[in-house]
């Protein structure tokens, strides 16, 4: 199968590299081309547009890196829609708002292409493991069609039904998964400033109800304050931003998301968006009493 890629950042040059390595033909796009040269060593080919890739490949995926990004690769000159057409698959795995990917969808099959999202769970080490959790919705036969890719990108795929379904699911496990490192992060810096050896509470979560793999992976570099980007803090906020305006239009209260991301908002004002988001941790560390 050959397979379209636009999009090289952090998780699309490993999604990318996992599917050369896994025997698929990839043709790859980048807005900065540079990028792609690394991924042409290992057989990929460059399309110089994302048009260009679509009219060369049956199915195509982009990994963009917010709304803006995923709606300009489609709807601006020498973008996807212009070769779109019978036969050909499109599948968004950026993460976006649902009305983004609606008038995405609408755009697509309106040209008489197959269009699926498929936003991910799982930053960079999933990524390059191919342990993803892939979230799709849109058409059913699409996804079947893609099984073969989303096997080596992911652990898992789901598919959720109607276009809009997948971006909510992944909006949800974000704002929860960025409420959470607000928590944690502020455990951390209790435990230190009280007295307590915060390495002795990693050890305590990792055996208690509440272990999870990103108290586990990160908390050790975010006590050395390492915070190499796996998932950017930049975008972790736009998930936050996206997740409190999917709660307001479905009247749904989230004052512990709200108060999370005016954290991340705040490490943003701080320079700290191209790191990892887990550098929340620095702004409750520069809290003096």
């Amino acid at each position: 199968m050959e397979v379209g890629f636009l999009g090289l950042g952090i998780m699309g040059k490993a999604m990318s590299m996992n599917l050369l390595k896994n025997g698929f033909k990839v043709t790859v796009w980048n807005r900065t081309l540079s990028k792609c040269n690394e991924l042409v060593e290992f057989g990929a080919s460059i399309g110089e547009t994302p048009a260009q890739v679509v009219k060369k490949c049956k199915l195509t995926i982009a990994m963009l890196s917010d709304p803006a990004a995923a709606l300009s690769v489609v709807f601006d000159k020498d973008g996807v829609l212009e070769q779109t057409g019978s036969g050909k698959g499109y599948i968004d795995m950026s993460t976006v708002d649902p009305e983004t990917s609606s008038k995405i969808s609408q755009a697509i099959t309106s040209k008489g292409g197959a269009f699926l999202e498929a936003p991910v769970s799982g930053s960079k080490q999933p990524a390059e493991t191919g342990q993803l959790v892939i979230l799709a919705a849109g058409d059913k036969g699409l996804y079947e069609e893609s099984i073969p890719a989303f096997d080596v990108l992911g652990k898992k795929s789901f598919f959720l039904g109607q276009v809009g379904n997948g971006a909510k699911m992944k909006l949800v496990i974000n704002m929860i998964m960025g409420s959470v490192m607000n928590a944690f992060s502020e455990g951390l810096v209790l435990s230190e400033r009280s007295g307590l050896n915060p390495h002795d509470l990693l050890d305590v979560l990792d055996l208690g109800a509440i272990a999870n793999p990103m108290f586990k992976g990160k908390g050790p570099a975010m006590l050395k304050s390492n915070y190499s980007p796996a998932f950017p803090l930049k975008h972790q906020q736009k998930d936050m931003r996206l997740a409190l305006a999917l709660g307001d239009e479905n009247a749904v209260s989230m004052p512990v998301a709200a108060a999370a991301n005016e954290s991340f908002k705040k490490a943003r004002s701080m320079g700290l968006g191209d790191l990892d988001f887990s550098s929340v941790h620095e702004i409750l560390k520069m809290t003096k009493d």
